[in-house]
C-alpha cells in the first residue's frame, strides 16, 4: 500500500470537521483513502468541506449535529452505521475555547465549554466503541497543549483538555484487549480559527511565536498527519498516550 493510501478500506468519523483542524484532518484522511463520516454543527462550511474531500476522491458523508447532545449524539450513530455499516476511526476533535478572567466566567459558560470539549468525546466513544473495527479500530481525542501547561483566563478549556487526557488514558486500558488504540493529540498554537484573536493581533503573535523554539505557529497540515499516522495500521502499539506537537514550546 502506497503512503497517501495508507487509510484504505477505513471508515473515519471526525467531529468538528466544518473547519481548523478537523477540515485539515477531513482533508488529510481523504487523501489517504479513508471513507468519511463529517460532522458539524455548521452545515453551510461543511458542505465545502465535504465537497473538497470528495474532490480529493474520498466517499464523503457529512452530519449536522450538536455533540453536547446526546440525543443527536445517538442520532448520529444510527445514521453514520446505516451508511457505512461500520466505522474504524473516530476522531473527537469538536471544541470551543473562551478567554477571560475565572470571576468572569457564568456557569453557563462553564458547562459550554466543558460539554464542547469533553462531555462530547464521552457521548461520541460510548456511542461508537461498540461499532468500532476489532484489530484495527482507532479513537483519536484531540486536548491540548493546555492540558499539560498552562496560561491565564483559560481555566475550562484547560480543565477540560486535561480531562480528555485522562479520559483518553482509561478508555485504552479498557479497550486494549480489543485491539482498539486509543490516543490524543496535544496541538501547541496553530493558525487555525480559534486562534484568530492572536493572529490578528500583531502584538499577541509576536508574544506568542517568541515562545516557539520553532519561530512560528503550526499548521493544521502537520496535526493532521500525526492524526493520519495514529488513524493507522503502524500505530498498532501505540496506545493510551498523548502526543504533544507544539513547536518545542514544552520542552523549555
Amino acid at each position: 500500500m502506497s503512503k497517501l493510501k495508507k487509510l484504505s478500506g477505513k471508515t473515519a468519523l471526525i467531529t468538528g470537521a466544518s473547519k481548523g483542524l478537523g477540515k485539515a484532518m477531513a482533508l488529510a484522511f481523504a487523501d489517504a483513502g479513508a471513507r468519511l463520516a463529517l460532522a458539524s454543527r455548521d452545515t453551510k462550511l461543511l458542505a465545502k468541506v465535504q465537497a473538497e474531500c470528495r474532490g480529493h476522491g474520498a466517499e464523503t458523508e457529512v452530519y449536522s449535529v450538536d455533540v453536547t447532545n446526546e440525543a443527536q449524539v445517538e442520532r448520529l450513530r444510527c445514521d453514520v452505521l446505516a451508511r457505512f455499516g461500520q466505522l474504524t476511526i473516530l476522531v473527537n476533535n469538536a471544541g470551543i475555547n473562551i478567554r477571560k478572567p475565572v470571576t468572569d466566567f457564568t456557569l453557563a459558560e462553564w458547562h459550554q465549554v466543558l460539554d464542547t470539549n469533553l462531555t462530547s468525546v464521552f457521548l461520541l466513544c460510548r456511542a461508537f466503541v461498540p461499532h468500532l473495527e476489532t484489530g484495527c479500530g482507532r479513537i483519536i481525542n484531540l486536548a491540548s497543549m493546555m492540558a499539560h501547561i498552562s496560561i491565564a483566563h483559560r481555566v475550562p478549556y484547560s480543565a477540560s483538555k486535561a480531562g480528555i487526557i485522562g479520559l483518553t488514558k482509561s478508555l485504552a486500558l479498557e479497550l486494549a484487549g480489543k485491539g482498539i488504540t486509543v490516543n490524543g493529540i496535544s496541538p501547541g498554537p496553530c493558525a487555525t480559527e480559534i486562534n484568530t484573536a492572536i493572529l490578528s493581533n500583531p502584538e499577541l503573535l509576536a508574544k506568542f511565536t517568541a515562545q516557539l523554539p520553532v519561530g512560528r505557529f503550526g499548521k493544521p497540515e502537520e496535526v493532521a498527519a500525526l492524526a493520519v499516522f495514529l488513524a493507522s495500521d503502524d500505530s498498532s502499539f501505540i496506545t493510551g498516550t498523548d502526543v504533544v506537537i507544539d513547536g518545542g514550546w514544552m520542552a523549555q
